[in-house]
Formats: C-alpha cells, sequence, structure tokens
C-alpha cells in the first residue's frame, strides 16, 4: 500500500477507533511528516523496516532536536508502525529501543549571598520598595507560591505569632512560620505604607498604589528589576525565591517531610528534586574548594 493511503487509514483508525482529537491528530501528523521527509524515497509500506525507527530517532537527536521532541516523534512513527502490523501491512519486527531519559529539569535556585543581595536591593525610603521589600523577605522566609503571596489577605498573616495561613492547590489549607525579618517589614508596611493606602479598607494585604492588588507580571518585572540592581546574573523570577528557600531548608539540615509541608506539595516526589538541587550545590563547592 501507498504511504499516503495509509497514513489515511491510520487517521481514520486514530479518530474513529481511538477516539482520539482532531489536535492529537495533526500532532501525529506532523511527526510522521517528519518521518517521511527524512525517509523521502519510501514510497509503499514494502519499504518500511525496523531500522527505519533507530536511524530515526538517531537523526533527529544528531540535528539538535530536544529529547522531549525526538521521543514524541519516535513514539508516533512506533504508533504508525504497530497499525501498519495490526492491519497486515507490515509484516517485519516493530524494535523496543531503549530510549535517553528526558534530562532532569533542576529548578534555578540562588545562593544565599546572592538572596541577601537581592533582598536588599529595594529602595527602603520610598513606599513601593518599603512594600517590595516585605513582599521578598515574606515569600523567601515561608517558600510561597507567587499566586500565594499575591492573593494574601490581610486575615491571613498573624504578624505576633509570625504564621501565615495559606490556601494553596485545590484550596487547600496550611500553616507557615515566617521569619522574624519578614514579620518587622511586614509591620513597617503595614504601618508606613499600607495603612495610608486610598483603599486601605480591602481585604487584600499588598497594594499597588492606586490601591489595587499586585498583578504576576508587575511583580515579575520587580524581581527581574532587583535581581539587575544586585548584579546576579542567572535568570531570577518570583518562583526563584520559593525553590532557594526550599534547598536552603535542605541545606541546613531541615527534614524533607518538614519542607514538603511548608511547601504544600502533596506528592513528597515533587519536593525531592531540591534534594537534587542541595547536592548538585554541595558538589560544586567542593569542586570550588578542591581546584
Amino acid at each position: 500500500m501507498e504511504i499516503a493511503d495509509a497514513v489515511d487509514r491510520y487517521h481514520q483508525y486514530v479518530l474513529v477507533e481511538k477516539g482520539l482529537s482532531l489536535q492529537t491528530w495533526a500532532s501525529y501528523l506532523e511527526d510522521l511528516q517528519a518521518f517521511f521527509n527524512y525517509f523521502s524515497k519510501k514510497e509503499t509500506t514494502d519499504d518500511l523496516s525496523e531500522t527505519d525507527l533507530y536511524e530515526f530517532l538517531k537523526y533527529e537527536l544528531s540535528v539538535g532536536h530536544s529529547v522531549s521532541t525526538a521521543l514524541r516523534r519516535l513514539s508516533s512513527t512506533r504508533g504508525f508502525y504497530l497499525f501498519l502490523k495490526k492491519d497486515g501491512l507490515y509484516t517485519g519486527n516493530i524494535p523496543d529501543i531503549e530510549t535517553p531519559k528526558k534530562p532532569k529539569h533542576l529548578p534555578n535556585c540562588l545562593n544565599e549571598d546572592e538572596v541577601e543581595a537581592l533582598l536588599n536591593a529595594p529602595d527602603l525610603s520610598t513606599p513601593s520598595g518599603l512594600r517590595d521589600k516585605a513582599m521578598l523577605e515574606t515569600m523567601y522566609s515561608s517558600g510561597l507560591r507567587v499566586s500565594e503571596l499575591l492573593n494574601l489577605e490581610k486575615g491571613q498573616v498573624n504578624l505576633n505569632k509570625g504564621v501565615i495561613t495559606v490556601f494553596g492547590k485545590g484550596a487547600k489549607e496550611r500553616k507557615v512560620p515566617i521569619a522574624d525579618y519578614a514579620v518587622e517589614y511586614l509591620r513597617q508596611y503595614i504601618t508606613e505604607v499600607r495603612n495610608k493606602n486610598e483603599n486601605k479598607g480591602s481585604k487584600y494585604l499588598f497594594l499597588s498604589k492606586k490601591g489595587e492588588p499586585l498583578s504576576r507580571v508587575y511583580f515579575f518585572k520587580q524581581v527581574k528589576k532587583y535581581s539587575e540592581l544586585a548584579g546576579i546574573t542567572t535568570n531570577v523570577s518570583p518562583h526563584t525565591l520559593r525553590h532557594s528557600f526550599a534547598t536552603h531548608l535542605l541545606n541546613h539540615g531541615a527534614q524533607l517531610r518538614i519542607v514538603q509541608g511548608m511547601l504544600g506539595h502533596t506528592n513528597i516526589a515533587t519536593t525531592q528534586i531540591y534534594t537534587h538541587v542541595s547536592s548538585e550545590k554541595l558538589k560544586s563547592d567542593y569542586d570550588k574548594i578542591m581546584k
């Protein structure tokens, strides 16, 4: 059978029998087109062989495509081969290829000196600088998600006890302690800035000059500005403070379950990524000492 006819039959199978969406099929088709662009001389299903899959994966990786892209294209093409074999259009073997593992992306993390420089970057002589200082200190000392920080309400913060009540993903409640430094700057911000805001009756803790809750985009830009003022050359975002908080806790001997609870992770496997960051940091420090 000609390749075009086989692909059309596979199209019907994917949509009708498997019930997949047109969007999924479009992804499959794109991958198959990449495969047959490489094997441009193959005209019928009789021209296909099991070595094609090995060669295609090798080619995908050699031209610089990411491991994720190469594996997705291999999976799509292998699915096409399985369909052809099921329908008797391909009689060869379909190999189980040992594929490269997707690289584990470790979260970006600052060292403690960089965090200190970042936290000291806001200009405390200005209302917005004092507010931003309080926000950065709060985020680093509690490990809040960006959305949790920006949506923080006055009633969720107990400055006397140094505890924040957070409603995270799935509206799950957790209580997180905050450091004395954060409490100090929160008190100063509330007294000197927030209580003088035109919308001081708002339920939200952190407000813009116009009395509105701050947007993620605005806070992202502020963090980028402060990281540049601090002379930090790596890419920094608000979430970097959360990553740094978790990593530094583990570096100082905190138990993984404690960090999991503070971050609000349902699965401890999500928290375990920070043990890898901690190990990488330890190895890096060791390498510097031994040079």
